[in-house]
């Protein structure tokens, strides 16, 4: 049993990483696609939201599907899926072939990130220890990692194709070869029924829903203006404007990788309390910062603050659900996709209409609202995870074996 859920982690987490690289490949190249098509300004945005609406879709539609299909099974064809759109979009010619390519890629992600995430949630249960933010740090290493070559691909003038092919390549085959050690949690079916879609659920729900809308206003603020905020605001050079951002990213890597100790030693609540205050500091020092120096200052702390409020906002929907888990999963996945489609315009509507450094006020609000629902993360007397940690019956996988 223990070589059997090392590997399913093993798995998992490579799962994570390739989709961290697939999305950061797609978003960080976005000027090349909008000119390989030849898409208009106007109607940029049109394509941009498509794929997170496409994405809610498919979230929704996971939710349907687990109830008889394993989630491992949606995350082994889900996950080509996604990477053969991304090379889809790389190697088409037409607004068509693009606008096909990207609704693959949004309905795949949106079955993706939901099953990814089940799956995570049902082997933390098992494990009995906090193992999530491990999961989405493996995703930000992919971020790292895909931003990187996609920078390469740009900097060397490459064909998008060119830059995807050996990314999908690698990546594809290693994913779906590892999906065999994929651990599922109960088999399809088996949630209780009185748990499962009533108003009351979704009630129960909804605080941490809230969360997940504001994690991902305050991130999508970070990848689609930290640039231009750095650029036009604080006065930086180009070359230095292009640098908040993997700053951001790197500090999601270091504190979701030391995140899980913090739940492990002080528990889940203290940790989104302690993530949602450091993220609403770095908002306020990059809403008052002099210079570049300071606003990268900020986009740091952001890093380190908002990088635990995802993982842990899943975590706590299946403790919350431990019969029903997948399908609150799946429904909170879907506030992911509506964050990322709020965040970018209102800070937008809001820099043009006052000013960006008044619009970096509004996600910092939105952040502390978090601590009025800290709460939600408590774990439930008698599940896994009560007090800090429940007592190690199923604690594998810790020491350098573990991930």
């Amino acid at each position: 049993m223990t070589d059997v859920l090392r590997r399913g982690r093993a798995s998992l987490a490579f799962s994570f990483f390739a989709q961290g690289a697939t999305f950061a490949l797609l978003v960080t190249r976005i000027p090349a696609i909008q000119e390989r098509y030849g898409v208009s300004d106007g109607l940029l945005p049109v394509f941009l939201a498509a794929v997170p609406i496409l994405a809610g879709v498919g979230s929704v539609t996971t939710e349907q599907l687990v109830k008889r299909i394993r989630p491992s099974v949606l995350l082994r064809w889900s996950q080509p899926v996604v990477l053969l759109a991304l090379l889809g979009v790389g190697a088409g010619d037409s607004m068509a072939e693009l606008a096909v390519a990207l609704g693959a890629f949004g309905l795949g992600v949106g079955a993706l990130d939901a099953s990814m995430n089940m799956l995570g949630v049902s082997l933390q249960r098992t494990y009995g220890r906090s193992i999530m933010l491990s999961f989405h740090a493996a995703y930000s290493l992919g971020g790292i990692v895909g931003a990187s070559l996609a920078w390469a691909g740009a900097h060397w003038h490459l064909a998008l194709w060119v830059s995807y092919l050996p990314v999908v390549a690698v990546l594809l085959p290693a994913a779906f070869v590892g999906s065999r050690w994929y651990v599922d949690g109960d088999a399809p079916g088996s949630e209780a029924e009185g748990e499962e879609a009533g108003p009351l659920v979704f009630k129960l729900l909804l605080p941490l829903c809230l969360v997940m809308t504001f994690a991902y206003i305050g991130d999508s603020t970070v990848s689609n203006w930290s640039a231009k905020y750095l650029k036009d605001v604080l006065g930086s050079s180009e070359q230095v404007a292009t640098v908040p951002y993997n700053v951001y990213m790197v500090m999601c890597l270091v504190g979701r990788g030391i995140g899980d100790l913090g739940v492990r030693r002080f528990g889940a609540v203290a940790v989104v309390r302690l993530g949602a205050v450091v993220a609403a500091l770095g908002f306020a020092v990059v809403a008052v910062a002099p210079g570049a120096g300071v606003g990268m200052l900020g986009f740091t702390l952001l890093g380190l603050g908002l990088c635990v409020l995802v993982p842990q906002t899943f975590a706590a929907a299946g403790r919350l659900f431990p019969g029903a888990s997948d399908t609150a999963i799946a429904r909170l996945n879907v506030f992911n996709y509506v964050g990322f489609l709020i965040g970018s315009p209102l800070v937008g509507a809001l820099g043009d209409a006052w000013s960006y450094r008044g619009a970096m006020l509004v996600p910092m609000v939105l952040v502390l609202v978090t601590l009025v629902y800290a709460r939600s993360f408590a774990p439930a007397e008698g599940r896994y995870g009560d007090g800090h940690e429940r007592a190690r019956t199923a604690d594998v996988g810790r020491g350098s074996n573990g991930l």
